[in-house]
């Protein structure tokens, strides 16, 4: 085997430095692989060396085919060679000179081997993870967040327990994020799932339908707790527990030789929980412009039931010996490939598609003395043809002219002055009404002290209103928007302790609880800075 010497030395490394992959597209993986697996194996019982009649005995023992003693030390020197273990003389069993000058040694895990090991092992477990959707998860999350609500509300936090508390809430919410991740992508490759057995997929299918039912009910239910508690423990001052957390993890810091690298090192992991707790913060909670990832996995969740129940509809009907499009096709490519020459596949596409030539619609006699002057050939390109003129008429319809009495052209001028007088009287009752709120309420000016409205006046007040309710999200205490036509700026102010409003019209009385509004004309601040 190449890399081993004769006397059985291990091989040394190559010039171009360790390749601890190397082994994985030899021509032996499967006995590279087994050694490497027998050392990780060592590696988790706290063995640190191996000789060469173990891994012969651990590959005979895991059910392998054992190769011969000296292809097993071949192979070993292999693996030092590129880099994956490591060999040291051994001479604790020594009891003759000539077993003195035979090689013997005995094998370790080196760095680059182990973190090979690690990163397949992780690549193998990637490949076969399922994922899971956590309702329990969820309410571990809820658990954690009480109590750092709890340690928010203390006047000197214990700093042990919010640091466990926010690394078992970044725990469980990692688990919780991944697991999902990895759950719908199992599901969508499962839906696309074309050759399953029938009976074992719809067995399935009532067990997944229930499943995705009891974790959707649940995340609405526990998501809407979560979302609450995370807006409340952003208003007590989730950045001191943040902060708490930082400076416990920086403590332990290794100096570098520098006088600030407490410092440095406090601010990698302040921004580290700034970006742990923004993550959660959007996974649990919309934000503007964008919904939160919660919502998306909703939305997946609820959108993978159809498209369950469509594939099930697809197997009871292939199943019931239904056609469908796809077998359709399948057959006519099997007439394809036993067509005998290029003119039955030429027939055979005509009769399926029925895609012929479209140049008999426009035969009349000018076409046809154009034709005879200037024959135009059936293998003829459209791009080089002669163009053709057709009329609209006959592309919609097939005939060049209408059938029956020409329509009656109708005056509506009348119609059209109405509409216009129409629309000018709404305008002025629109600017009449926008003059009436910006005299009452161009400065900020609370709802109890509009007082009385006209209908028109209400009627705009109420629609502005709607559209700066419209534009307020949970925990926010300002809002501001502008009209569609953008000629009025809206702004609305929630109040503290507010009572009930009542604005007096001659339809009735309007009450509401209390804010601060203000009305103002955008063009009104250009023409002034003009």
């Amino acid at each position: 085997m190449a890399g081993a010497t004769d006397a059985g030395q291990p091989a040394r490394e190559t010039s171009q430095g360790p390749r601890p992959f190397a082994h994985i597209n030899a021509g032996n993986t499967g006995l590279y692989r087994g050694i490497m697996g027998a050392f990780a194996s060592a590696k988790r019982r706290f063995t640190i060396h191996l000789r060469p009649e173990d891994v012969q005995h651990h590959l005979r023992q895991s059910g392998q085919q054992s190769p011969e003693y000296a292809v097993i030390v071949d192979a070993l020197a292999q693996l030092c060679g590129w880099g994956n273990l490591r060999a040291d003389p051994d001479t604790s069993r020594v009891t003759t000179v000539e077993e003195f000058h035979r090689a013997r040694f005995l094998y370790q895990l080196t760095v680059e081997g182990e973190a090979a090991e690690e990163a397949l092992a992780a690549y193998d477990a990637a490949l076969g993870r399922r994922g899971a959707l956590q309702s329990v998860a969820l309410v571990d999350i809820v658990v954690h967040l009480r109590a750092l609500l709890e340690l928010a509300g203390a006047t000197e936090p214990d700093v042990a327990r919010v640091h466990l508390s926010l690394n078992a809430l970044a725990g469980r919410f990692r688990d919780l994020a991944d697991n999902a991740q990895a759950f719908m992508g199992s599901l969508q490759r499962t839906i696309e799932l074309q050759d399953a057995e029938v009976e074992a997929f719809l067995a399935y299918k009532d067990r997944l339908i229930e499943y995705l039912e009891r974790f959707i009910k649940d995340l609405v239910a526990t998501g809407a707790e979560i979302s609450e508690l995370v807006l409340e423990l952003e208003r007590r001052g989730v950045s001191a527990l943040l902060d708490v957390a930082a400076e416990r993890e920086s403590a332990d810091a290794a100096p570098d030789g520098t006088d600030d690298f407490r410092g440095r090192e406090f601010a990698r992991c302040r921004a580290l929980w700034a970006e742990r707790w923004d993550g959660f913060h959007a996974w649990f909670i919309s934000g503007s412009g964008h919904a939160s990832q919660a919502a998306i996995l909703r939305g997946q969740a609820r959108a993978a039931v159809p498209r369950m129940l469509a594939v099930v509809a697809a197997l009871n009907d292939r199943r019931a010996g239904r056609s469908d499009r796809s077998a359709d096709f399948r057959t006519l490519a099997r007439w394809f490939a036993q067509a005998p020459d290029d003119a039955a596949m030429h027939c055979l596409w005509r009769a399926a598609f029925g895609l012929h030539s479209a140049r008999h619609l426009t035969i009349d006699a000018d076409t046809v003395d154009a034709r005879e002057q200037r024959p135009v050939p059936p293998s003829a390109s459209w791009a080089d043809a002669a163009p053709i003129m057709i009329s609209p008429r006959l592309r919609k319809t097939g005939r060049y002219e209408r059938r029956g009495r020409p329509n009656r052209v109708i005056d509506r001028t009348e119609q059209r002055r109405y509409l216009a007088e129409l629309a000018a009287k709404e305008a002025e009752e629109t600017a009449a009404a926008r003059e009436v709120l910006l005299a009452k309420v161009g400065a900020p000016t609370r709802l109890s002290d509009v007082g009385h409205l006209d209908p028109d006046a209400f009627r705009l007040f109420l629609g502005l209103l709607g559209d700066a309710l419209a534009g307020k999200t949970p925990g926010r205490t300002e809002v501001t928007t502008v009209t569609s036509d953008g000629s009025l700026l809206v702004r609305l102010t929630e109040l503290a302790n507010s009572g009930v409003a009542e604005i007096r019209t001659d339809m009735g009385v309007f009450r509401g609880p209390d804010h601060l509004l203000q009305i103002e004309d955008p063009m009104a601040w250009r023409e002034a800075a003009s």
